[in-house]
Formats: C-alpha cells, sequence, structure tokens
C-alpha cells in the first residue's frame, strides 16, 4: 500500500549492498516537495546521480497522471539512460517504481522488460493495483520473487532481499 515503506526498503537494501562493496544502478523517484506539499517527482539516476523532473503539477505537456504531467524527455533522458547504464556498469539493479508515471514512456517499458531479460538481480517497486501488460509479465515470471512490504515485516525484510541479491550475484 502507498505510504508503508516500500522505498525505505530499497535504500535500506541499497545501504546494505554498498556496504558489501556492491555497485546499484538503476533509478529512483523520491517527491518533489515545496513546503511539506508534494508537487512532483524527481528522477534519479542511481549510477551516475544525474537528475531530472519525471512529473510535476507545473509541467506544461505530457501525459496527466492524476495532478502532474509526465515529463517524457526527463524520463527518457534520465529514467532510460540510467536503466541503460546499469545493465552494462552494475552489480544490480534497482528500479523505484514501475507505475501510472513510468509507463507513459514507451522506450522505458523497453528497457524495463531488457532488465527483466536480463542476467542482472534486480530490486524493483511494481504499482500495486495497476493493471498493465509490462507489470502483469513481471508478476507472471517464474524467476520473480513478489514481497509485500507491510508495517509488520518493513524493518526485516532489507536484510532477507539484501543476502537473496548477494546469492543470485554469487550463483
Amino acid at each position: 500500500m502507498p505510504g508503508v515503506g516500500k522505498t525505505t526498503v530499497v535504500q535500506k537494501v541499497i545501504a546494505i549492498l554498498k556496504d558489501k562493496g556492491l555497485k546499484v544502478g538503476g533509478i529512483s523517484c523520491p517527491e518533489i516537495r515545496v513546503n511539506n506539499i508534494r508537487v512532483g517527482f524527481e528522477i534519479i539516476d542511481l549510477l551516475t546521480g544525474n537528475r531530472g523532473v519525471l512529473s510535476h503539477i507545473d509541467q506544461d505537456s505530457g501525459p496527466r497522471v492524476g495532478k502532474y504531467r509526465v515529463n517524457l524527455q526527463g524520463l527518457s533522458n534520465i529514467g532510460v539512460d540510467g536503466l541503460n547504464n546499469a545493465i552494462r556498469d552494475a552489480d544490480y539493479i534497482v528500479i523505484d517504481e514501475v507505475g501510472p508515471m513510468e509507463l507513459q514512456g514507451e522506450d522505458f517499458q523497453e528497457a524495463v522488460k531488457n532488465i527483466v531479460e536480463g542476467t542482472k538481480p534486480v530490486l524493483g517497486i511494481i504499482h500495486w493495483k495497476m493493471n498493465h501488460r509490462l507489470i502483469d509479465n513481471i508478476r507472471s515470471r517464474g524467476d520473480v520473487k513478489l514481497v509485500e512490504v507491510t508495517v509488520k515485516n518493513r524493518d526485516i525484510i532489507p536484510s532477507v532481499i539484501a543476502e537473496k541479491i548477494l546469492e543470485t550475484i554469487r550463483s
């Protein structure tokens, strides 16, 4: 569910694996807040640190998702490039998240598909109730382990997920 701590779990996994010397690649999409009010989302390439705007309430163009407009150029330039950088240069890949905004870009969908079909371990957040062919494909894969983050398990699962990623890299 929204607000339960999914991104915090991902950040804890990244910290655990960084301490083990592993290089993370992929993307994160934190909120943009002004005066404690969410006005949009940023998109960050976790490998290079490059940042851009994914969506914003003041965005003039782009597909509308709720009260936001998606910046397709930012999604491509930071998001797709970040995923491609991760395929090439990271030990494991994080995608936080694949949801309605990110799925507005066909090139983003293709990059996610390439990552899921690749050989590197992936830690991703998929939108909890969205029906989309890419998300349905991810959910139905035999090599995907879905974990629901809850208030009860959110403090325990970062180490479990980190260990699973380490096992995958070692094998």
